[in-house]
């Protein structure tokens, strides 16, 4: 990669890298319960990054998605670890993704509802994590049932069990881990999305930058670190994306 001076500048405007980092998706991030600090592919990548830049890194954390893209948007974070959106496009430059994750429907165990096909009717409410990329993409997908927002991804369950909703949407193993705190609940098959999860940038950063950390996407798939990122911290039923 090339760094030049005008390119470090751009990733570090208060003198640090900060990135971002969301923890409402636990294929991203984590936070440890008793440092409580956060931990994960994304942090791993953030941190990478910001020693190839020789410069210190701010991690800037959130809960949501919505709160991290705003974040980026914003220029109070320089970097960030996004699902691909074109409405989030406007605002952030994304890279091709490192991660591919399924987005799945949760149903209780005595809903007549069977297939992904069989959620957007009319009787149905949907809960999304608010901001989050299945949100956004539901919001234009779903044209009959009804969308509710939980305030983060991993609220989500919790509404959906509280409210007595119809179906709860997000990452397949968010879902799948809050099946264990919630009995008499069942995915349906198959998944409704492929989420891409990028690193991106603020636009107003420049294609310069932009290409550099496209560059630096690539080489930490092609080299395996996003693998055996993955790996270290237990995450199944995630896959690295292949290179472009």
């Amino acid at each position: 990669m090339n760094i030049t001076t005008k390119i470090l500048q751009t990733f570090t405007p208060t003198g640090k890298l900060r990135a971002s980092i969301n923890l409402g998706n636990p294929i991203l991030a984590n936070k440890d319960p008793q440092s409580g600090l956060p931990f994960g592919v994304s942090v791993d990548l953030a941190n990478n990054f910001a020693k190839l830049l020789g410069v210190e890194i701010e991690l800037v954390v959130f809960d949501s998605a919505g709160k991290s893209v705003e974040a980026v948007t914003a220029e109070k974070a320089d970097i960030g670890f996004f699902a691909v959106d074109p409405l989030r496009g406007e605002g952030i430059s994304f890279t091709a993704p490192y991660v591919l994750i399924e987005g799945a429907y949760l149903v209780k165990n005595d809903s007549a509802i069977k297939a992904n096909d069989e959620v957007d009717d009319v009787k149905n409410k949907v809960v999304v994590g608010k901001g989050s990329a299945y949100d956004l993409f539901l919001t234009r997908e779903l044209k009959n049932a009804q969308i509710v927002r939980a305030p983060t991804s991993p609220t989500v369950v919790d509404v959906f069990v509280k409210e007595g909703h119809d179906v709860a949407a997000g990452v397949r193993q968010q879902l799948e881990s809050d099946m264990k705190q919630f009995p008499g609940l069942r995915l349906l098959p198959g998944r409704f999305m492929l989420i891409q999860q990028a690193m991106g940038l603020p636009k107003s950063s420049g294609s310069d930058a932009a290409a550099v950390l496209k560059e630096y996407v690539e080489e930490m798939k092609s080299s395996g670190f996003v693998a055996r990122s993955l790996e270290r911290h237990g995450i199944q039923g995630a896959s690295v994306a292949p290179s472009v």
